[in-house]
């Protein structure tokens, strides 16, 4: 296939190229888009599952409060337990000693509870802190992911108008090719006509030539002798006219014949000009101009 540049400077190569790198982006941004597509639902997925885990560490905290809420009933009843104990404190001394480290124990099982009833405390506020970035990070892929599906659809609408420009630049080339082919024709038509025409023209102005020649041949074979020095110099001119009209008259042929190939040479302008005065010398004689 070949590519050239039109008469206006349509490089048809380097548009046919513009468009090839048009593509292979669109392809590439597709493939990002998709791309972008598949981490937001991976991340959606991600964000169900900490859901699920937010759900069951909300349930263990009821269950943990539901126990320390036992507790504190057992601790209750066991504090009225201790009541009584008090005041059989002088008939159950052993009794009140036994319950007394009872209660050091329960104590302690409570203090651990309420330790690990923190920890499970901070643990949830960790896990909402890390639900709310996860959120925002959502959030932000989803605005990012709608900026990049507009400048998709700013590039189809782009591609879309280079292709339109694209096609009504080849009509138009297709045109002015169609224009510039028959242009040529006629051209080519006129240029014979005219070729042939500069043949029969000088041949019919040799014709004449050659004739007015054969009888100034004739004429200086049969009546040189009795002419004058003017006379001959008058003949010697009528000849040199003679010569320098057939040379004219091939040259203008020669002329018709080039075309475009012409090629430029050096002229002597001093030859030229004496060839011009030698022309015009009767004129010159008449008008009685100086040289």
């Amino acid at each position: 296939m070949r590519f050239g540049v039109s008469e206006y400077g349509f490089d048809e190569r380097s548009y046919m190229v513009d468009l090839v790198a048009t593509k292979r982006e669109l392809a590439f941004q597709n493939a990002e888009r998709e791309k972008r597509a598949a981490e937001l639902v991976i991340a959606n997925k991600e964000l169900a599952y900490q859901n699920e885990e937010k759900g069951k560490r909300a349930a263990e905290l009821i269950l943990a409060n539901k126990a320390l809420v036992i507790q504190n009933e057992e601790k209750e009843k066991r504090a009225a337990e201790l009541i009584i104990a008090n005041k059989a404190l002088v008939i159950q001394n052993e009794e009140k000693e036994k319950r007394a480290g009872e209660l050091v124990i329960a104590n302690k099982e409570l203090a651990f509870q309420n330790e690990e009833k923190e920890k499970r405390a901070g643990e949830l506020v960790i896990a909402n802190k890390e639900l709310a970035f996860q959120n925002e990070e959502k959030e932000k892929r989803a605005a990012e992911l709608i900026v990049a599906n507009a400048e998709l659809a700013f590039q189809n609408e782009e591609k879309e108008k280079r292709a339109a420009e694209l096609a009504i630049a080849n009509r138009e080339l297709v045109v002015q090719n169609n224009e510039k082919e028959k242009r040529s024709a006629e051209l080519v038509i006129a240029n014979k006509g005219l070729e042939q025409f500069s043949f029969i023209a000088s041949h019919d102005l040799q014709e004449p030539l050659r004739t007015v020649a054969n009888y100034m041949q004739v004429f200086e074979e049969d009546y040189m002798h009795l002419l004058d020095d003017n006379a001959r110099q008058y003949l010697q001119s009528v000849n040199s006219a003679v010569k320098r009209m057939s040379t004219l008259v091939k040259s203008l042929l020669d002329f018709s014949r080039l075309g475009r190939n012409t090629k430029l040479s050096f002229v002597d302008c001093k030859a030229l000009v004496q060839v011009v005065i030698s022309d015009l010398q009767t004129m010159i004689r008449t008008s009685k101009c100086l040289t």
